[in-house]
């Protein structure tokens, strides 16, 4: 391997795609990142910063589908130059269903085999793979490594991990999978680095709220359960997502012929969680300037903080005890009234919040002594892929 390799990371979502470059050495220096938002929608943009922030692209466009976002951004990816181009390519692959709980080098055969696990993640899966298609393309030869987000809680126990369901269900790779797992393996990289390894080690709850919002439970620095199950729109409410819903909603507005599968699928994805209860905008800050004034936007706010507080609790409960709470995400890292409210009434379990430390979204927000330490740590997935790209590019992980 060479003494430094650039990595391109890239972390293709349901109507979005965010990436960086990255180059790895004695450290890791980043030299761009970026984002193309609402493909598929209108409003689009493409914004890129350089290593210390600086803005060195940005437009406002609408991208019909995944496949015209990908080709832009590889065309511009090229256009940056041989001293831009990557030596190796991570990228995010939402679902590794029953199969995949490592990274894997990409090659024929792993993309039949991922092809065959579209219906674990239809929302995710298709569009990630044609972003490994593109990259292909425009650099073939270059190596390229699937970093999945089930990975990190493939060490949950049975007794998480399975639904009571039938063997023959079962056996069907129905099951509670989680996600947000490169989130969650970086959060708690730099737990260890921040407090050391003892507190790695802990009761921990990590809390991943953005527009997708999950938490998890960690103990002895393993997931042993998280809120999100067979789907990404298990568990919380989301902004769109609804979230943890009874199987009989389903069956009754099947049964009755109020909807049918696609209509299903797409309230359950993007009409529900803040959206749908609002009735306003899927957007948290949005939600919250307008809940003054607003019930529905109120009632939004209120539900998504009641069922993160319900979780936290039951979390410590099955844990024993809790010694650490990690907000993340972009509502966990820039909203200090979220933080306030789930936060609220549950000093029994030893959480406090120290509010003006709160108000600055400090590193550490509880106040000293606290028998809970409760923390504000931005994520970043596309540095948790570079690494386990890195990892194999270095050999530290077979490649076939």
């Amino acid at each position: 391997m060479k003494t430094t390799n650039k990595i391109l990371a890239l972390n293709t979502g349901s109507s979005s795609i965010k990436f960086a470059l990255y180059e790895t050495g004695e450290a890791e220096e980043l030299l761009f990142t970026g984002s193309l938002t609402r493909i598929g929608h209108k409003g689009g943009a493409f914004s890129v910063r350089d290593g210390q922030g600086s803005s060195i692209a940005s437009e406002s466009f609408t991208l019909p589908d995944h496949d015209a976002a990908c080709a832009f951004l590889f065309s511009w990816v090229v256009s940056q130059g041989e001293a831009y181009r990557p030596d190796a390519i991570g990228h995010r692959m939402v679902h590794g269903g029953p199969r995949y709980s490592s990274p894997q080098v990409v090659s024929p055969e792993l993309i039949a085999s991922l092809e065959e696990l579209v219906p674990y993640a239809p929302e995710h899966l298709p569009h990630a793979l044609k972003a490994v298609t593109y990259a292909s393309k425009h650099f073939p030869g270059t190596l390229q490594v699937t970093c999945f987000d089930t990975s990190f809680h493939s060490s949950m126990p049975p007794v998480a991990r399975f639904y009571p369901l039938p063997e023959s269900i079962r056996s069907e790779g129905v099951q509670r999978y989680g996600f947000h797992g490169l989130s969650y393996e970086y959060l708690l990289g730099e737990l260890e680095r921040q407090g050391g390894h003892e507190v790695g080690q802990g009761r921990i709850v990590l809390a991943h709220l953005g527009h997708g919002a999950s938490m998890a439970a960690v103990k002895k620095g393993r997931s042993i359960d998280t809120t999100m199950g067979f789907s990404p729109a298990g568990g919380l409410v989301m902004s769109t997502r609804t979230g943890d819903l009874d199987p009989g909603v389903i069956l009754f507005l099947l049964q009755q012929d109020k909807m049918n599968a696609a209509e299903i699928k797409e309230m359950v994805n993007r009409q529900s969680g803040l959206l749908g209860i609002s009735g306003i905008s899927d957007d948290m800050q949005v939600l919250l300037s307008m809940e003054p004034q607003n019930l529905k936007a109120r009632e939004a706010i209120d539900m998504f903080c009641y069922r993160a507080k319900m979780c936290l609790g039951s979390y410590a409960a099955v844990m024993g005890g809790l010694d650490t709470l990690i907000f993340s995400g972009g509502i966990g890292e820039h909203a200090a009234g979220i933080r306030s409210r789930i936060c609220e009434g549950l000093g029994f379990l030893g959480i406090a919040v120290d509010e003006c430390r709160n108000a600055l979204s400090s590193s550490v927000i509880s106040p000293d002594g606290s028998a809970v330490t409760v923390r504000v740590i931005a994520t970043n997935e596309e540095l948790m892929i570079v690494r386990h790209t890195l990892d194999i590019l270095a050999g530290t992980v077979h490649r076939p």
